[in-house]
């Protein structure tokens, strides 16, 4: 029988401390929406982890949702929910409310537009207070923050010239146009960043 689960290595070696992270930040109970949960690796350690938050991982590729119910029945938590089909570009997500939304290593490996459609569409799901939690490199001030992260950069530009990391600062404005205000910005292990945006009251 074919093994559907993909793997991407830098989840076991980020997810420990992104848990961590996450266990001090996320509501102690409600919905915490994944956007482009990829292998769906992270989904399964953190759903057994944090048993009171139901889990909702996404993706937008047929092979990722394919893995992620892979992950998802070795991991065999209950309140880990079937994966959906999301693109956060669409004009109607498939969630229409979370408590928190959850996005790692997804914002420079897509063009800005879909970063800015995320934040559009976060905007539209979180209650007031909820919480975007953006996960992976960034540059700050217009800068990177270490030589691994520019050489990062290069090669994702090679790829794709709509790729590459993000200058903190455009996100947070961009973020601040729709109501999300960057509430907290946490140094993680291997360059990388959780960057915390908080929905505004009404």
């Amino acid at each position: 029988m074919t093994d559907l689960k993909r793997h991407a290595p830098a989840t076991s070696r980020n997810r420990e401390p992104i848990l961590e992270v996450l266990r001090k930040i996320l509501p102690r109970k409600g919905l915490v929406l994944e956007i482009a949960s990829g292998t769906g690796e992270h989904a399964a350690f953190f759903a057994p982890a944090l048993p009171d938050i139901t889990w909702q991982p996404t993706d937008i590729e047929a092979a990722n949702i394919a893995s992620i119910k892979a992950w998802a029945a070795e991991a065999g938590a209950p309140n880990l929910l079937d994966p959906e089909s999301l693109d956060v570009r669409a004009e109607m997500w498939p969630v229409s409310r979370a408590d928190a939304i959850f996005c790692a290593n997804m914002i420079h490996i897509a063009p800005w537009e879909a970063c800015v459609a995320l934040l559009k569409g976060a905007s539209k799901v979180l209650p007031p207070d909820g919480l975007l939690i953006l996960y992976g490199p960034f540059r700050q001030g217009g800068r990177h923050t270490a030589e691994s992260n520019e050489r990062f950069d290069e090669s994702l530009r090679s790829q794709d010239p709509a790729w590459g990391v993000r200058d903190l600062e455009e996100v947070a404005r961009e973020a601040a146009a729709h109501g999300l205000i960057q509430a907290d910005t946490i140094s993680m292990p291997a360059n990388n960043l959780i960057v915390l945006f908080r929905r505004a009251q009404p």
